[in-house]
């Protein structure tokens, strides 16, 4: 890691940098060759009959793995003290609107999976990419933080920060096969790829105004904005129907 790279790191997460529970340092790039393909459940060809197993590697010797262990697990604990942060942030629009004890970035994102877990099945959509796409989309807030159209950063600024915020979280990760899924699906969806994608960005809007419902109910607020913002804005079936279901609600309570 260069010197530029910790500055960035320093001057975004300042409260990270002089903690020892998360140490910032360059980490051994991991090859993925031994890693198994993906399975999807789309179809695909099955392979030539002709073709031969590849030979199996040889395992590794005892001080070769543990080594290889050890710096898996310096990685992955690096990586997740820096998630905490998705954890103690809050959510920028409830904020503004002085919600008590408003949900944090974390608590959106776990909704968002239960929501990819729980529906129903679509054609052409794999469920279980959904689910972690939802508990990747807002990974990067770990380090920008939640910026909302308020406060007035253009689109592709913030696509800019977080891309460059991802990056940085992938390469403490040690940017192996692991690193290299959360940045494709990160990517994935914020530039609204794939089928998954729509419907994770459907995740996205219902599980705000579900929760904005509930703090209308629970609060006495009046948070119509954020109804207004999404309104026309479901790009599928299911998050129309979950919108308009949670619309039907609103309406009988008021």
């Amino acid at each position: 890691m260069n010197s530029g790279t910790r500055a960035f790191c320093k001057s975004l997460v300042p409260s990270l940098a002089s903690t020892d529970l998360v140490r910032f340092k360059s980490f051994r790039a991991r090859t993925s060759s031994s890693t198994p393909a993906r399975v999807f459940r789309m179809a695909s060809e099955p392979p030539s009959s002709s073709s031969s197993p590849p030979p199996s590697p040889s395992p590794p010797s005892a001080s070769s793995n543990g080594d290889a262990y050890s710096i898996a697990a310096s990685s992955a604990i690096d990586f997740l003290s820096l998630c905490h942060r998705l954890k103690t942030t809050k959510r920028a629009g409830w904020v503004r609107k002085d919600i008590q004890s408003p949900e944090s970035i974390a608590d959106h994102m776990y909704r968002m999976g239960l929501m990819a877990l729980i529906a129903s099945d679509i054609p052409g959509v794999d469920r279980d990419k959904c689910i972690k796409m939802a508990i990747v989309h807002d990974i990067a807030e770990a380090i920008v933080g939640d910026i909302t159209p308020s406060d007035g950063v253009p689109k592709h600024e913030k696509s800019r920060r977080e891309q460059e915020a991802l990056g940085y979280m992938c390469k403490l990760l040690g940017e192996g096969h692991r690193a290299k899924e959360i940045g494709q699906l990160w990517m994935e969806y914020e530039e609204n790829l794939s089928l998954e994608a729509k419907v994770v960005k459907d995740f996205d809007k219902v599980e705000m105004i579900l929760q904005a419902l509930e703090y209308e109910t629970e609060q006495g607020k009046n948070l119509d904005e954020f109804f207004q913002s999404t309104a026309g804005k479901f790009q599928t079936e299911l998050g129309k129907a979950w919108a308009s279901e949670i619309a039907s609600r609103r309406k009988t309570k008021r």
